[in-house]
């Protein structure tokens, strides 16, 4: 599990931690260390921009970023390279499933401005580990997506920085960032490694 520092309300679990989805056991074993509810509101991701404000528990369909402003309703999205990204606000939390067609989208933003729109701008934010661009070898399409922030991988080959791209959408936002690459870094699940279906979660919640 990782807490970034000095923001109370997040949480991003590892491999070690389970696949939230799969197992309810899991999830039940990771709320109970939490001290929050295991029932959490969720959303069926679909590498979109789409954020809804949510009140209670549950899947609420195709989205892929998620707030609320209800104590007790732990707000979550499930990655394995792409990044999961939380926001606090004074009397709301969200969190935003961001992989490179979200961020190309416009996911990180909609989401603070959602949050803004309905009374809750953002005060800080973190993004957990996601796949790095160590290790992110891509096609020209989404070089041209993303092309300032083109790199190289470790092996010379062509990357993105998505990392640098949720740092740049969020603008003057005070953010925790994980340096851990899920791919080359132990502990984490990764689709590119092994083509898993297992997935990390981000959970945000009101302290």
């Amino acid at each position: 599990m990782i807490y970034p520092p000095g923001l109370p309300g997040i949480a991003f679990t590892s491999a070690v931690d389970g696949d939230m989805r799969g197992s309810p056991d899991q999830r039940r074993a990771v709320a109970d260390h939490l001290g929050i509810s295991a029932d959490w509101a969720i959303a069926d991701q679909v590498h979109g921009s789409t954020v809804l404000e949510v009140t209670s528990p549950g899947n609420h369909g195709p989205a892929d970023g998620l707030f609320t402003a209800v104590a007790g309703v732990p707000v979550a999205v499930f990655t394995a390279d792409c990044f999961g990204v939380a926001m606090i606000a004074d009397g709301a939390v969200g969190v935003a499933h961001a992989g490179w067609r979200g961020v190309v989208a416009g996911v990180i933003g909609t989401l603070a401005e959602a949050m803004s729109a309905a009374g809750y701008p953002p005060q800080s934010a973190a993004a957990g580990p996601g796949i790095g661009p160590c290790c992110y070898e891509v096609g020209t399409e989404v070089a041209e997506h993303l092309a300032h922030h083109r790199g190289e991988t470790t092996l010379g080959t062509q990357s993105v920085d998505l990392p640098g791209a949720i740092r740049e959408q969020l603008g003057s936002l005070k953010l925790w960032q994980s340096e851990s690459c899920t791919m080359c870094s132990p502990g984490f699940y990764s689709h590119r490694v092994d083509a898993t279906t297992a997935r990390m979660a981000t959970i945000a919640w009101m302290v």
